[in-house]
């Protein structure tokens, strides 16, 4: 073996265990930035969670404060997701009804106007409030922050091989989708996005997309 080789193999070798450092490094500081984020958002955000939980029970009193439903996170591992609930209490059942009406292409349901939200539903979705109970989700490991958002079965089971690769890392709660048109992009721009941001992940891409994510919450005309 000439001295040329082995010092291009011993140059390989450590470039390897330098990227594997650095991934490592990358996926302990994130792993932290949620526990951290998670728990601080939710002790600040306490009494908001009270005031909602205790609108959505005047709306609403025989429905549930929260809304449980099955998600798809990383390699295709199922989990529940909790939202503050937005919909009637027999919203996935009406959900038949209304799919011909959907307004997005590709394997996702939106619809501007849809009739089975509720009044305070409205409002939580426009602002995005009813996303902020997946803290919890956080906090257990079944999300991130920040990630692609978790599809349902029923949509991943018409991806091709290429969408699935938004499955290769753990869902979050925010996304370069969310900072990026949100709903006013159809499922492939989705795709692209999410797969962007796999591509090019490190923590200060997630923080500035925390950042973008603050800006945008409230108010945004693209939540629906």
């Amino acid at each position: 073996m000439s001295e040329l080789y082995k010092e291009q193999s011993l140059y390989l070798e450590k470039k390897k265990e330098l990227a594997i450092n650095k991934a490592r490094s990358y996926f302990v500081m994130k792993r932290t930035l949620d526990i951290i984020g998670s728990l601080c958002g939710l002790i600040v955000l306490s009494i908001l969670f009270a005031l909602v939980a205790l609108l959505i029970k005047i709306e609403d009193p025989k429905g549930k404060i929260f809304f449980k439903q099955i998600r798809v996170g990383k390699d295709g591992k199922e989990f529940n997701i909790y939202k503050f609930r937005s919909m009637a209490s027999d919203a996935e059942e009406r959900l038949k009804e209304l799919i011909a009406l959907n307004e997005v292409s590709g394997a996702m349901f939106k619809m501007k106007e849809d009739p089975r939200v509720t009044k305070i539903g409205k409002f939580i979705r426009k602002t995005s409030i009813d996303e902020l109970p997946q803290l919890i989700n956080v906090i257990k490991g079944d999300m991130s922050l920040v990630g692609p958002r978790p599809p349902l079965p029923r949509e991943v089971a018409e991806y091709t091989n290429y969408d699935k690769q938004r499955l290769l890392v753990v869902p979050g709660c925010t996304g370069l989708w969310q900072v990026s048109g949100r709903s006013n992009l159809d499922f492939e721009d989705m795709v692209e996005l999410d797969l962007k941001y796999i591509i090019n992940r490190s923590m200060l891409y997630d923080i500035k997309i925390i950042f973008k994510t603050v800006f945008v919450l409230f108010g945004s005309k693209d939540a629906y």
